[in-house]
């Protein structure tokens, strides 16, 4: 009897314990690698069990699919599917990789903007970063009604995206990309932020509209200050702020190096020409720098500056029309020199 059963007993013993190790070291062993250095892994919002795993299998070498597909049903990722960007970029069980797709361990995107004008350039520097297309970022918003709620308007929530650099996962919509920079907007503007804006008589939205003109307007650091100061005392003032640039912004071109006065004749609501106070709201995402230098604008009692003539970057300040006028018309000179006529 016992010689009976240990006769049957030992291979089936021994099958168990190398099926046993067999499937522990697909578990645990190195079952999958990177196509190249890296593999990434795209897994949108509410995708199903079978759209993830043909992600999973068109994007990594795999030793056994069926194997992986029985460890992922043993886990229960058809339960747990994370949306991200997974970056994949070593060697691998079955097993850790599940770990990593179930834990929503994705990879993070840095994102930095800068320079930018309108909505849609916006748009197309962030969208295709992420899950949201530059189409979709366009669309959320120009629609008030996402944003109207927060105290901003088309004209003026691209004052929302305060140029840095931003941590977002893939899986990030148009409604979330704005949730988190209004996040970082409400950060940025602080108390101590806030009550310099009181004490310039101007809202966060009406420093940024003002921060956006004088990042255009200073192609020197050091001058932002002043020319903040130059635009604050204008507007105590009553004076038309006459800042180029928001022509340039009425006109949308930016390249225009001589404002002629057909330009000064459009009919728009960022003519400061004709238009007296600031503009409907910025003319590109302002600077921290630009914010800054108004919220912190030199005091002094200049009312205008023009360009000086030998092309530094640097403006001539002057309190009074005539002294202006005189600058003004050495830097037209120069640039009748130069050809440069439009």
């Amino acid at each position: 009897m016992n010689k009976t059963w240990l006769k049957y007993s030992i291979p089936l013993i021994a099958s168990v314990v190398i099926l046993s190790l067999y499937l522990y070291f697909q578990f645990i062993g190195v079952s999958i690698r990177p196509k190249g250095d890296k593999s990434i892994i795209y897994i949108p919002d509410e995708a199903l069990y079978d759209q993830a795993m043909d992600s999973v299998e068109a994007n990594l070498l795999i030793r056994n699919v069926k194997m992986l597909e029985w460890v992922a049903e043993k886990k229960k990722y058809s339960k747990l599917i994370k949306p991200g960007k997974y970056v994949i970029d070593r060697p691998m069980s079955y097993n850790e990789l599940l770990n990593i797709l179930r834990g929503g361990r994705q990879s993070p995107i840095m994102i930095t903007f800068n320079n930018v004008r309108t909505l849609n350039e916006l748009a197309g520097r962030i969208g295709g970063q992420i899950e949201a297309d530059s189409a979709e970022i366009v669309d959320f918003l120009s629609d008030p009604g996402n944003y109207s709620k927060d105290g901003f308007n088309p004209e003026n929530v691209i004052s929302v995206f305060i140029p840095d650099t931003y941590e977002f996962y893939w899986n990030t919509g148009a409604g979330k990309l704005y949730n988190r920079m209004l996040r970082e907007y409400r950060k940025f503007w602080n108390r101590e932020r806030l009550q310099k804006s009181d004490a310039i008589n101007l809202t966060p939205v009406e420093v940024s509209t003002l921060a956006s003109i004088v990042d255009e307007e200073a192609l020197k650091e050091d001058e932002k200050p002043r020319i903040a100061g130059v635009y604050l005392n204008r507007l105590r003032r009553g004076i038309p702020l006459q800042a180029d640039p928001t022509i340039k912004f009425a006109i949308n071109n930016f390249k225009v190096n001589r404002i002629l006065f057909k330009h000064l004749e459009v009919d728009s609501p960022y003519n400061t020409y004709r238009h007296a106070g600031l503009p409907p709201g910025p003319i590109g995402c302002p600077s921290i720098n630009g914010i800054d230098a108004v919220l912190n604008a030199e005091k002094h009692d200049y009312l205008y500056f023009a360009a000086k003539a030998d092309f530094s970057g640097y403006h001539n300040f002057s309190r009074t029309l005539s002294e202006h006028n005189r600058y003004a018309n050495q830097y037209q000179r120069e640039l009748n020199k130069r050809r440069i006529y439009r």
